[in-house]
């Protein structure tokens, strides 16, 4: 099942009064295009992680121009890129070891385009926190901007927990408990609910 935003808003506004006042609010939304290939998504994810929109923009760019004229690397490639290269673009240690950790799992078969296209979202997420430097929230976050999975509710995500406090009157940031207590009337389409509480915060959502 992937993401259908009008079905998505039509449960949310019927099964939640908070939510359909935030439907109404916020109005249609899209959410953004995959990338091409799943292990772009993934290397770009981990180059985003605890930096900046626009300080991992700019590693990410260079990091992708160091392969110009051969499109995206392949994991073969990025295995064969010297250490001292890939610091060159700006990547610290942690994610140089984490990028060939990732291409590791590709080039092995470990993780594939298939694979992650067919597991179920729990069997994603074990097969993703394998990697070095990936968490459940990074492959939460795939799973939702990348695969487009209609009903994932990352409980840990600061965006989404605030959101949750201010539009739900909480005295304070709820507990994963209590964000899978108030998202439960929105499954099947937890995705929708998310985008929909950081886009009517007015923030950006995380990279995907």
């Amino acid at each position: 099942m992937t993401l259908d935003l009008e079905r998505a808003a039509a449960h949310l506004a019927a099964a939640d009064p908070v939510m359909a006042a935030l439907v109404e609010a916020v109005g249609p939304i899209e959410p953004r295009p995959p990338r091409p290939g799943h292990f772009e998504a993934l290397c770009r994810a981990i180059v985003y992680q605890q930096l900046s929109g626009r300080a991992a923009g700019a590693i990410f760019e260079r990091f992708r121009a160091r392969y110009a004229g051969e499109g995206f690397p392949a994991p073969a490639d990025v295995l064969a890129t010297p250490p001292e290269t890939l610091r060159s673009v700006g990547l610290s240690r942690q994610k140089i070891a984490s990028l060939r950790s990732l291409a590791e799992h590709f080039a092995s078969g470990q993780l594939d385009d298939a694979g992650l296209h067919r597991w179920p979202d729990e069997a994603v997420i074990a097969h993703l926190t394998r990697v070095r430097g990936i968490g459940r929230w990074t492959a939460e976050m795939f799973l939702i901007f990348q695969l487009q999975r209609p009903d994932v509710l990352p409980v840990n995500d600061l965006g989404i927990n605030r959101a949750i406090m201010r539009r739900y009157g909480l005295p304070a940031m709820p507990r994963p408990a209590e964000v899978r207590a108030i998202g439960a009337p929105w499954r099947p389409f937890a995705t929708a609910a998310c985008l929909y509480l950081w886009r009517g915060e007015d923030t950006a959502a995380p990279a995907g």
